[in-house]
C-alpha cells in the first residue's frame, strides 16, 4: 500500500491539534494565568503548520500536474457505499500549497497580538486548516460536504472569540450566510445520491443529469459557492467579518476561504451540470459585472481600511466568476491564476492593516497620514500591494485581471468592458487609500514616535511579496501547474 500521503497533509494539523490540548491538559496551566499567555503554545502550532507545508511540498513533486485527471488516490469503504475517497490534480494541488503556505505566516504574524485563550487560538488555526485542506482533496461528495461545512465552525470561533466589539454580530451572519446556503447544496447531493447511485466525484462528472434536474442541482450547488465567493448580493457578511475577525483570521478568510466557492464552481457546477452552466450563464456574468463595479465603489467611499480591503475582495472575486464562466481556456485559467493571487495580495493587505492597527489601535483612514515620513519600509511595502491589487503589469493581479477580461471578451464583450470599468475603480480605492495614509505630512501627533516594520513583521509579508513579483513576471510557474486541470474541466463540459 502506498503511503497515504494526502490524508496526512491533510489531518498533520490536526493532530497537531489535538497534541497541544493534549500537552495543555497535561500541564495543568491555563492559558489565562497572571504570568500571560505561553507563547511555546504559538511556536508548537507553527511546527505543525511549517511541517503540513512541508509535506504539501512532497506531495506536489509526487503529482505530476501535465497529466490529466487524479492522483495520489485514496480510496477506504465508509458506509453505505460512501467511501472516503481523497485524490488531487493540478487545481487542488495549486489550492492546497495557497493553503499550507497562508497558514503558518497568520499563525507567525498572531505572535505578540493575541494574548488571551492562545492554546484555543492556535487549537481553531490547525483545525481549520485541517478542513481547508480537505475540502481540496475530498473526491465523494459526502466528504467534500463535511470537511466544506465543518470549516464554518472555527472561523465562527476565531471571530467570535478573538474579534473587535461586534464580533459577536458578525460571527453569527458569517455562519448563517454560509450555513443556509450549504442547505440547498446538501439537499442537491442527497438527490444526485439517490439518482446516480454514487457519491463519487469522478463518477457523477460522467454522468449525464437530466436537464431540468440540472437548473435546480445547479443552484443549490450556487447558492453555497455564490455565498462563499461572496458574490453580489449575499457578500454583505463579507465586510462584516473581516472587519472584526483578528488580522490572521481576515487573512486566511481572504486567502483560501473564499477560494472554496470558486473551487466549487470548477470542480462540481461546470462539469457536473454544463446543460445549465451554458444556460446561468448571462445571469453570472452580470452578477459578476454587477460585483466589480459595486463593490469597487463601494470601497472607494470606505473610512476604515479594513472594510475598504474586503470590499476589493468582493471586486476582485468577480473577475473570477467572469473567468470560470467564460467557458475557455484563457479565462479558466485566468480565474484559477486570479485566485492564488489574491491569496496573495489580499493576504499582504490585510497583514499591512494589521501593522498599524497593532500600533494604533484604530483602523480609521482619517487617523493617518504621512506614515512614508516615520516608515519607509511599510511604505515601500505597501506600495507594492496597492499596485499588484490595482493590476500593476509585473504583478500576479496583473496577470489575472488580463486573462479574466480576455476570456469574457471572447465570450461577451460588455461583460469584458464592465470588467474593465471595475480596473479603473480599484486604481481610484486604492491609490486614495495609499495616499492618504501614507503620503503627505504627519498631523496626527500620536504618529509621531510611530517605529517602522519589525523582523517579524518582515518575516511575514516578504514572502507574501516575493510570490506576487515572481508570479507576476514568470506566470508559467502556475499555469504549468494548471493547464491540464482547467482544460479536463473544459472537456468534460463539453462531454468530452
Amino acid at each position: 500500500m502506498e503511503f497515504p500521503i494526502l490524508s496526512t497533509v491533510t489531518f498533520l494539523p490536526l493532530a497537531g491539534a489535538v497534541l497541544i490540548m493534549l500537552i495543555q491538559s497535561l500541564t495543568g496551566r491555563q492559558p489565562d494565568q497572571a504570568e500571560g499567555p505561553d507563547d511555546r503554545v504559538l511556536y508548537a502550532g507553527l511546527v505543525f503548520s511549517v511541517a503540513t507545508f512541508l509535506v504539501s511540498l512532497v506531495m506536489f513533486f509526487a503529482v505530476q500536474v501535465e497529466v490529466p485527471g487524479y492522483q495520489l488516490v485514496e480510496d477506504v469503504s465508509w458506509f453505505a457505499g460512501i467511501h472516503y475517497r481523497m485524490g488531487v490534480d493540478g487545481l487542488s494541488v495549486a489550492l492546497i500549497l495557497l493553503t499550507t503556505f497562508l497558514t503558518p505566516i497568520a499563525l507567525f504574524a498572531s505572535l505578540g497580538s493575541i494574548r488571551q485563550r492562545l492554546t484555543e487560538y492556535v487549537v481553531a488555526f490547525l483545525v481549520l486548516e485541517t478542513f481547508m485542506i480537505g475540502v481540496f482533496c475530498a473526491l465523494d461528495l459526502v466528504v467534500f460536504y463535511i470537511f466544506f461545512e465543518a470549516g464554518l465552525i472555527p472561523m465562527f470561533i476565531i471571530i467570535g472569540v478573538w474579534g473587535g466589539a461586534d464580533r459577536i454580530y458578525a460571527s453569527f451572519k458569517f455562519f448563517l450566510y454560509t450555513l443556509l446556503g450549504s442547505l440547498f447544496m446538501l439537499a442537491a447531493i442527497v438527490y444526485m445520491y439517490l439518482t446516480a447511485g454514487t457519491s463519487d466525484i469522478v463518477a457523477l462528472e460522467q454522468f449525464a443529469f437530466d436537464p431540468k434536474a440540472q437548473t435546480w442541482l445547479f443552484l443549490a450547488f450556487f447558492a453555497s459557492f455564490a455565498v462563499k465567493l461572496p458574490m453580489w448580493p449575499v457578500h454583505t457578511w463579507l465586510p462584516d467579518a473581516h472587519v472584526q475577525a483578528p488580522t490572521a483570521g481576515s487573512v486566511i478568510l481572504a486567502g483560501v476561504l473564499l477560494k472554496m466557492g470558486g473551487y466549487g464552481l470548477l470542480r462540481f457546477s461546470l462539469p457536473m451540470f454544463p446543460d445549465a452552466s451554458l444556460l446561468f450563464q448571462p445571469l453570472v456574468f452580470t452578477l459578476s459585472v454587477i460585483a466589480i463595479v459595486y463593490a469597487s465603489l463601494v470601497a472607494w467611499r470606505q473610512t476604515d481600511m479594513k472594510k475598504l480591503i474586503a470590499y476589493s475582495s468582493v471586486a476582485h472575486m468577480g473577475f473570477v466568476t467572469l473567468g470560470i464562466f467564460s467557458f475557455n481556456e484563457v479565462g479558466v485559467q485566468g480565474a484559477v491564476f486570479q485566485m492564488l493571487s489574491h491569496g496573495l495580495i489580499s493576504g499582504a493587505l490585510f497583514l499591512i492593516v494589521g501593522i498599524v492597527y497593532d500600533r494604533m489601535h484604530t483602523r480609521e483612514i482619517a487617523a493617518y497620514g504621512g506614515l512614508a515620513n516615520r516608515m519607509p519600509i511599510y511604505a515601500t511595502l505597501f506600495m507594492l500591494f496597492t499596485m499588484a491589487n490595482v493590476g500593476l503589469p509585473g504583478t500576479s493581479g496583473f496577470v489575472g485581471e488580463i486573462l479574466t477580461m480576455t476570456g469574457a471578451f471572447q465570450a461577451s464583450t460588455w461583460a469584458a468592458a464592465g470588467a474593465a470599468l471595475g480596473v479603473i475603480f480599484s486604481a481610484v480605492y486604492m491609490l486614495t487609500l495609499y495616499r492618504r495614509t501614507v503620503f503627505g505630512t504627519i498631523t496626527n501627533p500620536a504618529l509621531e514616535q510611530i517605529q517602522d516594520m519589525t523582523a517579524k513583521e518582515l518575516f511575514c509579508i516578504v514572502p507574501l511579496a516575493a510570490g506576487t513579483i515572481l508570479f507576476g513576471v514568470m506566470p508559467n510557474l502556475i499555469f504549468d501547474v494548471t493547464r491540464e486541470s482547467s482544460l479536463r474541466v473544459l472537456s468534460l463540459m463539453a462531454g468530452g
